[in-house]
Order: C-alpha cells, then structure tokens, then sequence
C-alpha cells in the first residue's frame, strides 16, 4: 500500500496544454546562438585535434565518465601522458547500463542522442575509424503520446530531434570506440580527496596516496563538488566557487517495468508545474529494440522524482503500478512482471541527475572555466554555457579542455 498522504501523480482529465518541453531550454538556447551567430564548440576544437601539441607534460584526469573518457582518449591521441583516477570501480558514470534485466541494453542513466550523429565521429576523431552505431528516431506518424488523458503527438512531447540506441547505449560507444586504447591509464577505486595546485606541480591526493602533474581536468558531477567531497588549495576563485554553490543540479530517478504485453504508446507525460520543478515520462523502453519484451521506462527529474525516493521495495512499486493502473484501467498491475529502479541521488560518487535545464547559461559558463593554467573543468555541466545536461554536452566540453589545455 502507498503510505498516506503519498498519492499517484496521475494526468488530470483536462483540456491538454503544451506542458511538456523535455530538453527544449537547452535546444532553444541553441537554435537562438546559431540565429545570432554565436559559434559552437566544435568547430574550433576538433579543426586541429591531432596536429598542435604545444603541452607535452602530464595529465591527471578525475572521473571515467563521459566526459573523463573523452578527454583522456583525446590527450592520449597527441601522446600526452595521462592518468585517470576513477572514484567507483568501473568506467561510465551517469551512463550506467544493466545488461542482465533485458535482452537488450537498458540504460540507466543516460539515454538517447539528443544531437545528430556527427557527436561520434567528433569523439572518435579518427577517419579511419567507422562508428557502427544504430540509432533509430521516433516516427512523427506513428508514435504518440498520453498527457492529461489526451493523446499528443511527438513534437509535444518534445522528441523531434532525439533518437533511441539499438540494442546498444553510451556506455557501449564509449567501451567499443574510447576506452580500449586509455584503459591501462585508468585507476579505479582511487576518489580524489584534494587538489593542490599552488606550486609547480598540481598535486592530487587519494586516501592512499599522492600524485602530481603538470595539469588536472576535473569532470566529477557537479555534485560532488557541491558536497565538498574534493578540497582545492588554494581555494577556488569566488566566483568560481558562487557559481558551484548556487547551481541547481536535478534529482533524479529512473525505473524499467517488464510486462507481459504492451498497452502504452511511446510516451506517457505528467505536467509539473512550474516546468522549472522538474520532469516525467514514462516510456516504451523496447522501442527499436530486436527484442519481443515489453519494458516501459520511467524517466524523472527534479521533483518528479521525490515519490519514488521516498519509497522502496513494495511500497515504491505499487506507487508506479497505481499510477500506471488508473491510466490504463488496471492493465499495469494485471500484466506486470518484474522491475528494476536506479536512484541517482543514492549513487555513490554521483549523487544526482545533471544540471537542470533551466540553469542561467553565464553560470554555467563559469562552471566550464579553467583556473590558473592548471585546473580544468568537463563535463555535462561545465560547458561554455551553449548547450549542458547531456553526454554530447560532456564530451565537448571535454575535448573543448583539451584544446584549452594543449595551446
């Protein structure tokens, strides 16, 4: 039983409105830079990624997300000496993926390509290479989706320019196409604890032991920052620091619900208000997959994920069938099968969704900049403040700090 006072957040009967902008902040803010001819980060950092190595020292890079990935597989292109350290005991981060729940790979946190494909070939950065990644994009005749009882097509939802992988995920790319060649250079189970780059020399410490380079790209979650769980000395410029503290990074949770037939369309949407508060959908998680199961996902940020939080076990899935129930007239609890949750804000060394995506872009600006030749930031939330919050945002970010790095 649901706990009282905790009740299903379930579409209200009403007259549908446009609600529903998953991303579209983050899109806006981009088609609005193209239309006032504000450049993006590529063009400049990936126009001589091999050819200036004017750096030649060495390179401590904090996390094996994304982001961290990345960055150490760019450094290792132009034959820099790297060395990443890596908090948890494996690679990946926010792209966390189960392979044994389904018979496809289900992500469980990162999910779709929000950007075209050319992110691939941009990470890769070699023409000899072939990415051979199937993504498939959701069709506007077809698909549909349920909001306040109401059905609304994919626009609405705002999945126009998203694409689904199959039978594959982030975390497959970066393991087939970044990580072979770096992963001698990754240490896990080595959180950094602090980082001192007053001298000659930035010196990081683990609980175990201290290492030094000549520079650090830091690409932990902005949340472990946040927490303090990384000291810098000196301590970070003001502003740098402000910006840290006054960021809002999303809570989040996600959810797979196997069943024994589907009854759902592509997408189910709930309306939070304000749109600021945060997100929820729930969705066909075996769309374009080469797969016969029925797995509807659950995708939340923000407050949208607080329910779920606030419950386990019987109680946590019950509150998702009672919902799902009253949408589709008891078939959620009648043809459920099994389930599986991830709670990104319990996750050790993550400890949240990403950066919100109604964040001030000057802020997050200042998230991205490095400090003093030494300190360098990557990662879904420190961009140049055009585009955050994604694995494509993270990996251009990354090579962005290369770039900045190596110069």
């Amino acid at each position: 039983m649901t706990p009282a006072g905790l009740q299903p957040n379930v579409p209200r009967r009403i007259q549908y409105r446009p609600l529903i902008k998953l991303n579209m902040n983050r899109k806006e803010f981009l088609k609005m830079c193209a239309i006032a001819g504000i450049g993006l980060p590529f063009a400049s950092a990936l126009s001589s990624c091999k050819e200036r190595v004017g750096f030649k020292g060495k390179v401590i890079v904090v996390g094996a997300g994304p982001a961290g990935l990345t960055a150490a597989y760019h450094l290792h292109q132009r034959g820099i000496d790297v060395q990443v350290l890596e908090a948890a005991s494996t690679f990946g981060g926010r792209t966390k993926t189960n392979t044994t729940f389904a018979d496809f790979p289900i992500p469980l946190g990162a999910e779709w390509l929000h950007t075209d494909r050319t992110i691939f070939d941009n990470i890769v950065n070699d023409a000899s290479t072939a990415v051979a990644v199937e993504t498939t994009q959701y069709n506007p005749d077809v698909d549909y989706g349920l909001f306040e009882g109401q059905q609304i097509t994919v626009a609405q939802v705002g999945f126009t320019d998203d694409a689904k992988f199959i039978n594959s995920s982030w975390l497959d790319f970066f393991q087939t196409y970044v990580l072979p060649p770096i992963a001698s250079r990754i240490e896990y189970n080595s959180a950094v604890e602090s980082i001192d780059y007053s001298g000659d020399q930035v010196l990081v410490t683990t609980p175990d032991r201290q290492l030094s380079a000549d520079k650090v790209i830091v690409t932990v979650p902005l949340k472990i920052l946040q927490n303090g769980a990384i000291s810098f000395s000196p301590a970070l410029p003001t502003h740098k620091q402000e910006a840290i503290d006054e960021a809002t990074v999303w809570d989040g949770f996600k959810a797979f619900i196997e069943f024994s037939e589907s009854f759902y369309p592509a997408f189910t949407a709930f309306d939070i208000s304000p749109e600021t508060a945060g997100q929820k959908l729930y969705y066909d998680a075996s769309y374009g997959q080469n797969t016969s199961q029925h797995i509807l996902g659950l995708f939340t940020v923000g407050v949208g994920s607080h329910p779920y939080q606030q419950l386990s076990g019987t109680d946590q899935l019950n509150y998702m069938l009672t919902e799902l129930d009253q949408i589709y007239n008891g078939q959620a609890s009648a043809k459920y099968v099994r389930h599986t949750t991830q709670d990104w804000n319990a996750e050790p060394y993550i400890n949240g969704a990403y950066l919100y995506d109604h964040e001030n872009w000057r802020r997050v600006r200042v998230l991205g900049e490095s400090v003093g030749d030494k300190v360098y930031f990557a990662g879904e939330a420190y961009t140049n403040g055009q585009n955050w919050g994604g694995v494509d945002a993270a990996a251009t970010s990354a090579i962005t700090a290369v770039e900045e790095l190596v110069s």
